[in-house]
């Protein structure tokens, strides 16, 4: 199977063309973005009640995530990432709120940050290693670094049928990762989620609506290759209560809790 060559300039172009779009059609990302919050409240207590001087929120995207801090926290200075320029149309001009746009591998990260927090993007990242390194950096001792990615099951449907996908960690890759970069783990957890379409075709059209096509930037569908696809989705075909095909897209999210040690 070919794990897809990251080209950072398609994932940025792909993620701004979707940029209105994704809001209406990443339930899921929604969903993991507010358990990721829930998390975070649980287990972070000095971000709870009183004012949280520096967060870096890195692939903020449309502001799953960003919103619910900002909501419920007590934030001075709130620096948000992301690979394109249009996500600032998702946030209100405010002094609190600064941005630091470009790919997170290349970027320097802000000094004395509190709170690094990041909901479905590290996924995309090549060397997710370099990242952590950077954050033990960047973080006050004892500040948190709160995130959500994708595991190894994450759009196993598209990956078993074009070949195509991301090259995934899994939860102990993970976990050997960050305490080997000096963060002690709060909490980390997995899931899986499937979302149900009538029709193959819808699949493909979610993907893309969410900007996440799952696929490199040299795959073409053709009449032919699509056909191809519709036809061997049926193995991820059942029948609901009513009797009606539904066909499964599986989501596999990882949470991670981690403190930065003194």
């Amino acid at each position: 199977m070919n794990n897809i060559e990251i080209d950072k300039s398609q994932v940025a172009l792909r993620f701004a063309q979707a940029g209105l779009s994704y809001a209406e059609h990443a339930v899921v990302q929604k969903e993991i973005a507010q358990h990721l919050f829930e998390l975070m409240q649980q287990y972070c207590p000095k971000l709870q009640n009183h004012p949280v001087e520096t967060v870096f929120e890195i692939g903020c995207g449309s502001g799953n995530l960003s919103h619910l801090m900002l909501e419920n926290m007590q934030i001075n200075r709130l620096v948000l990432n992301d690979l394109y320029a249009e996500i600032q149309q998702h946030f209100q001009s405010s002094p609190h709120i600064q941005y630091r746009l470009g790919d997170i591998e290349q970027l320097v990260f802000p000094k004395h940050i509190d709170l690094i927090a990041s909901s479905s993007a590290l996924q995309w990242v090549g060397n997710f290693a370099g990242i952590v390194e950077k954050a033990f950096q960047s973080l006050n001792p004892e500040a948190y670094f709160c995130f959500s990615t994708f595991g190894k099951q994450n759009l196993q449907e598209i990956k078993a049928l074009t070949g195509q996908g991301l090259d995934y960690l899994d939860i102990d890759m993970l976990q050997t990762i960050l305490s080997k970069h000096g963060f002690e783990i709060l909490h980390l957890s997995e899931q899986t989620a499937a979302l149900y379409f009538d029709h193959p075709k819808q699949v493909l059209q979610h993907l893309k609506a969410t900007g996440v096509t799952a696929t490199g930037s040299h795959f073409r569908w053709t009449k032919q290759s699509l056909f191809d696809f519709y036809s061997a989705y049926q193995q991820f075909s059942l029948r609901d209560e009513s009797g009606q095909m539904r066909y499964a897209l599986t989501y596999h999210p990882i949470f991670c809790i981690a403190r930065r040690m003194p």
